[in-house]
């Protein structure tokens, strides 16, 4: 661990008029004055590939974004690109032209990736134009929050995951 902190990044996706899309929107409304004033929150309603460039000189990055019903709607996956792969069954229900993974990958072969990156990913149920986030997405906001409060100071200081516990 050095002296100096680590730069993060957190990039919220999704439209927040397209039903449990906007999760990555309403994450962020949760994480206004929570984090060390030298981490960067954005919000990204488009095409992720307008990011990528952003993401050049950050350390770690975290992304919040909506994915296709898996188990169930307002379940979390934590997905830590340094030891997990993106699942192929996990698509990002996105309205965005290109997906994370493919945008991420791109970083990757462009050396524009941050060397950390961890996405939380929730699973939604409804993507209809005009609807609002699901109850069971909606109450996973919250929670969401809090662990990239965590995550971001983590990564923030270069500390590695604790994976001993439960």
């Amino acid at each position: 661990m050095s002296d100096a902190a680590n730069k993060v990044l957190i990039v919220g996706l999704g439209n927040p008029d397209r039903g449990d899309d906007g999760i990555g929107a309403q994450g962020g409304r949760y994480l206004q004055g929570r984090l060390a004033p030298d981490t960067t929150v954005r919000a990204c309603r488009g095409d992720v590939l307008t990011l990528i460039d952003d993401w050049a000189g950050f350390d770690a990055l975290i992304c919040v974004d909506a994915a296709a019903p898996v188990e169930a709607a307002g379940r979390v996956h934590r997905i830590d690109l340094a030891t997990d792969t993106l699942p192929r069954e996990m698509s990002f229900a996105s309205s965005h032209a290109l997906g994370l993974a493919e945008a991420i990958d791109l970083a990757r072969t462009l050396r524009l990736a941050p060397r950390d990156i961890v996405i939380y990913a929730v699973e939604g149920a409804c993507f209809d134009t005009g609807a609002g986030l699901t109850p069971e997405v909606a109450a996973a906001a919250g929670p969401v929050a809090d662990r990239i409060v965590e995550e971001a100071e983590r990564l923030r200081l270069g500390v590695q995951e604790d994976t001993t516990h439960a």
